[in-house]
């Protein structure tokens, strides 16, 4: 393939957590959840796959399991649907679907298209940023503040100083 996708993937739990992830636009989505799964070191589980509107609305789904064509409104196979017929064109949105029963996910966005780099192989994560959500216990997402937090820090010198007079 002379193309590769690159996701930024980001979770609700967490404002430090990002992911980057390159792959290829023609992989299956089922290929897709099992190198996110593998990435993330999640146990194998039920996953859901949607694609979104710019507003993060669900607007189709894809499962794991075929249904078959004669459910009215079932959710079409990972197995059989491609990473490029569902995003692309730039910022075009997944949400990742990990728990069900507690409607937790992870929301990626396309964020480039480019040429496969000389010596990489893919798919891979290409950054990270934070530890991942507990797949289990969204309580336990340890949380050590936001990146705009983090990347600010070294302004807040003057935070709590009485003694610095700025009137003229």
């Amino acid at each position: 393939m002379n193309i590769i996708f690159k996701y930024r993937m980001l979770s609700d739990e967490s404002d430090n957590f990002v992911r980057d992830f390159e792959v290829y636009p023609d992989m299956t989505l089922a290929e897709f959840h099992d190198f996110v799964r593998r990435a993330l070191r999640y146990d194998d589980a039920m996953v859901s796959i949607f694609k979104s509107d710019a507003e993060w609305r669900p607007v189709e789904e894809f499962g794991q399991l075929d249904m078959g064509d004669d459910m009215p409104g079932a959710p079409r196979c990972m197995d059989s649907v491609r990473l490029m017929e569902v995003n692309n064109d730039f910022h075009d949105r997944l949400i990742y679907t990990f728990d069900m029963l507690n409607n937790r996910s992870y929301y990626l966005e396309l964020i480039d298209m480019q040429r496969p780099a000389d010596g990489l192989t893919y798919p891979r994560v290409a950054f990270e940023h934070a530890p991942v959500p507990d797949q289990y216990d969204p309580e336990a997402t340890e949380e050590s503040g936001s990146i705009f937090e983090e990347m600010m820090s070294d302004y807040n010198e003057f935070d709590g100083d009485d003694s610095y007079d700025d009137e003229f």
